[in-house]
């Protein structure tokens, strides 16, 4: 939306405005202060207007969608914003460009009036023309747009409007109606049923996504039990809520069945009324429910002053919000999920057919339409209620399937869908807007990956700078919001407790798109089913394409481009992208294996920040590479590139280098990766975050210690004579969470115990090598461990158990050790371990006898026992891991599969197994 164009033009303004950028111009256009001053001039007034109408527009927003005068306005600011982006970023690169050639050039060529001064004007002049257009669009906007309608203000509640209608119509669904939901609505039966023996009031939850039924199912349950109370109420919160208005109902609601409600209520204020209910409410047994809660202090505004009540009396609050689920009394938070495919094929049919299964000849087509409402119930209901009234036959049914995005963005008939998606997004921070329309830009069912995105994020200036927060930090905080908010999916989380990797829900991204295009955001383009790509394209991501799009287009104002197709032509991709859109900050192309080299004219991007070639085949990067100045993040990751140019260098900006190859994706061989060769000049990366991988060289080794920000490193090739010269370097790097060293060969021996004062923060430690026989006394272990969450020890080659001499770091939740033990017995003790989630025992060609005692382990999710050939017995103890989801026996004889089998000490546990190198089978 407008609010977030508006953000990213005020924040590029700031970085024009700079001290860099004002120390690179001085000089440059020393004897043209009288120009550079008007610019300056402009672009500070440019930017104070731009932060008066984002204000402005945050308080409409898409609230007046409908109001087509606002929206052709909007339209208007829009194209003003990316037009002033387009001016500040050729200035940039124009300061940039003249700052790197020099301006002695032009004097030795002898020019009367040197061509920047002409581009020096022309930007001046393009300055007073967006100024006087800001000025035009608040005279047209005092004109025009309160005419319409009588005010925006008027049309602001349409969508909240709606969406509370939805929420009053969901008391009216009956229970066949309510399917999928039996566990939930048993639980919340059991807990709004009040026994002499839980007399205690209690706070109960429900939480999820918008669309899944909560109210519905909290209205089911409200119905059947508020006779059991003395009194109850139900109450629609939503996020503009007046607390007195609200108070003032809850009495209404409170006092209907017999007493009368304060003749003076109207009079009061917040803390008086907020005390009477407190005093009326204090020896009655109540039932409150709190409908669509946005955020805590609206249960604090309302509720939050209550006396404790023991007569039994229930609260319960519905919300989109994870974070409310903390307002739960303990066991009383309950998440509404999407339905499983049989249940919401059921609900499906149940609106489309008014049966419980459909016509064989929709079958296919009944599957994909249930598939593309992905479990949402509101989604199912609305489609299929849609689809009854239209004609039942295979054509018609695909052509629905087919313009599903369509209908959902613009068929009045499924206004509640889009309408209580959109609620979700209206309510979202300004800062998140531009975050979530990116997301939706990626291919349907994309998995996205934390740290990917959030470099992405950063490098398209989406992050603002909060306090003593990295951006990486900052924007961490914008995806666990996200994902609080339910506008993300987590997948899957590692043992730290962080979350990986995580998706957008298809109906939510189908809608996203949609405002994503209006908004002129971006352009998710799939060959046969895309929108209008054009010269006014700001991001767009190719998901399928047969051609390659971008060597035939212009595309000027492109800034993103990141392509997902494998199989799309991309020969000239890099060609036509230095050529035709020079303003662009990301390129991502990883995966297509058809680049091979890299042209020179990629040093002409002045503005990229993130260039991702993962997974290609390019051999050798060119020396224009030093040129890139605003980069930010490099990923060459899996390339075949064995050296880096000498002018990497020269990235101050960097801080992100991705360039190991990977030469055994299973990771057991020894050099299972290679890192890179990076000459002199290391120490210049002071902004450098993650560098994995670097081969170790003595005299990088030494440049190493400069880099004070290194969050994550990984370094190979490591020989002996080199570890008290690199303890000595990360002595210094005391910010560092994340270490992997590999040693050279496998009879190196890995010396640590020069590293007196290890980085505190450490949770990751990955060590590949043999290992001195003092390791686990070292201060690594002994200082450094406090913090680390995972262990991995790769071919250590250890004589003795390691497992007594590490049992001392508690928070341990990832230990994985492959070649890493030559005994014979490995012996786990009670309260070893205590928050340990997965354990791997790899390559482990002795060991014979492995023992689990009671007590050991306690939270251990995922045990893997890989290749252990000697092993004689199926571990003893396996019966005390309760907390145990997953066991896996992999690569066994079948002489191990008989005692597996014969085994019943585990039960209800997925167990996994394979033998020598054949697939891996349930047991």
């Amino acid at each position: 939306m407008a609010e977030g164009v508006i953000l990213l033009a005020v924040t590029k303004i700031g970085t024009a405005l700079g001290n860099e950028v004002i120390n690179k111009a001085g000089p440059l256009f020393r004897n043209f202060k009288a120009q550079v001053g008007e610019l300056q001039g402009g672009m500070s007034r440019i930017s104070c207007e731009l932060r008066l109408m984002h204000e402005f527009l945050c308080t409409m927003d898409i609230r007046n969608r409908k109001d087509q005068v606002y929206g052709i306005w909007m339209e208007e600011v829009q194209k003003v914003a990316h037009r002033i982006e387009d001016i500040v970023d050729e200035y940039l690169f124009l300061v940039g460009q003249r700052h790197d050639i020099g301006w002695r050039f032009y004097l030795m060529k002898g020019f009367k009036q040197p061509e920047a001064l002409l581009s020096l004007n022309r930007i001046v002049s393009l300055i007073k023309e967006a100024e006087a257009s800001l000025l035009h669009l608040f005279q047209a906007k005092d004109r025009w747009v309160p005419m319409a309608n009588n005010g925006p203000a008027d049309n602001s509640g349409y969508i909240v409007e709606r969406s509370q209608h939805l929420a009053s119509t969901s008391h009216s669904i009956s229970d066949e109606d309510l399917v999928g939901v039996e566990k939930n609505k048993k639980d919340l039966l059991e807990w709004l049923t009040v026994t002499d023996n839980e007399m205690e009031g209690s706070t109960v939850v429900l939480y999820g996504m918008g669309g899944l039924g909560k109210t519905a199912l909290a209205a089911n349950v409200y119905k059947q039990q508020r006779e059991n109370y003395d009194c109850h109420a139900w109450v629609s919160v939503s996020q503009t809520y007046s607390p007195i208005d609200l108070l003032w109902k809850l009495f209404k609601e409170l006092h209907r069945d017999g007493e009368t409600a304060p003749t003076e209520i109207n009079t009061m204020d917040l803390i008086y009324i907020k005390g009477k209910l407190s005093k009326f409410l204090e020896q009655k047994k109540y039932l409150i429910v709190l409908d669509d809660v946005w955020k805590q202090e609206a249960f604090n505004d309302l509720l939050g002053g209550l006396a404790p009540n023991t007569k039994g009396s229930r609260i319960v609050i519905t919300t989109r919000n994870d974070d409310i689920a903390k307002l739960a009394s303990e066991g009383r938070a309950l998440k509404s999920e999407c339905l499983p495919y049989d249940e919401s094929r059921l609900l499906f049919c149940k609106k489309a057919f008014r049966m419980d299964d459909c016509p064989a000849e929709l079958e296919v087509h009944t599957k994909e339409i249930v598939d593309k409402c992905n479990g949402l119930p509101l989604a199912i209901v609305s489609v299929g209620s849609l689809l009854f009234v239209r004609e039942k036959n295979p054509t018609e049914w695909k052509r629905i399937h087919d313009q599903l995005g369509w209908e959902l963005a613009h068929n009045p008939g499924l206004d509640d869908v889009r309408n209580t998606l959109y609620l979700s997004f209206i309510y979202l921070p300004t800062y998140l807007k531009s975050c979530f329309l990116y997301c939706a830009l990626f291919p349907e069912d994309c998995t996205f990956h934390r740290k990917v995105l959030i470099r992405l994020w950063i490098a398209e200036g989406f992050i603002e700078e909060r306090g003593h927060s990295t951006l990486e930090e900052v924007a961490e905080g914008y995806l666990n919001e996200l994902v609080h908010r339910n506008m993300l999916q987590p997948l899957e989380c590692n043992s730290f407790g962080r979350i990986r990797s995580f998706k957008m829900h298809d109906i939510v991204r189908e809608l996203a798109i949609d405002l994503s295009q209006k908004g002129s955001f971006g352009l998710a383009y799939e060959y046969g089913n895309h929108g209008i790509l054009d010269t006014n394209t700001r991001r767009l991501v190719v998901s399928k394409c047969s051609t390659d799009i971008l060597s035939h287009l212009q595309l000027p104002r492109l800034r993103s481009c990141i392509i997902f197709d494998k199989a799309m032509p991309s020969s000239r991709i890099l060609d036509s992208v230095a050529d035709k859109s020079k303003y662009i900050v990301v390129l991502e192309l990883r995966g297509l294996s058809s680049i091979e080299q890299v042209p020179s004219a990629v040093g002409c991007l002045f503005n990229l920040r993130y260039f991702g070639l993962r997974d290609s085949k390019v051999k050798i990067l060119p020396k224009s590479i030093e040129k890139l100045s605003n980069l930010l993040t490099l990923d060459i990751f899996n390339n075949m590139i064995q050296e880096l140019p000498h002018g990497i260098v020269k990235l101050k900006n960097l801080r992100h280098l991705l360039v190991e190859r990977i030469v055994d994706p299973s990771h057991r061989a020894f050099i299972c990766r290679h890192g890179m060769r990076i000459q002199k000049g290391l120490s210049n990366l002071t902004n450098l975050q993650t560098l994995n991988t670097i081969e170790a060289r003595e005299d990088s080794i030494k440049e190493l210690g400069e880099l004070k920000q290194l969050r994550s490193l990984r370094i190979s090739n490591l020989k002996e004579t080199h570890c008290a010269l690199f303890c000595k370097s990360l002595l210094k790097m005391q910010l560092l969470n994340q270490l992997h060293i590999t040693m050279s060969d496998k009879d190196g021996i890995l010396q640590l115990n020069e590293l007196k004062t290890p980085p505190l923060n450490l949770q990751k430690l990955i060590l590949r090598g043999r290992l001195a026989e003092e390791t686990f006394q070292s201060p690594l272990f002994q200082k450094g461990g406090k913090k680390l969450c995972g262990l991995y020890l790769v071919w250590s080659c250890l004589p003795e158990d390691p497992l007594p001499s590490i049992s001392g770091l508690d928070n341990l939740t990832e230990l994985h050790l492959t070649e890493a033990f030559v005994g014979k017995k490995l012996t786990f003790n009670k309260g070893w371990f205590p928050n340990l989630k997965s354990l791997k025992l790899r390559d482990l060609p002795s060991l014979n006898k492995l023992k689990i005692k009671k007590g050991a382990m306690a939270s251990l999710h995922i045990l893997q026992l890989v290749n252990l050939r000697k092993l004689k017995d199926v571990p003893a103890g396996l019966e005390f891991l309760t907390t145990l989801q997953s066991l896996s026996f992999l690569h066994i004889t079948e002489e191990f599969l008989v005692l597996l089998n014969e085994y019943s000490g585990i039960k209800e546990i997925p167990v996994w197994y394979s033998i020598e190198d054949q697939p891996v089978t349930r047991k």
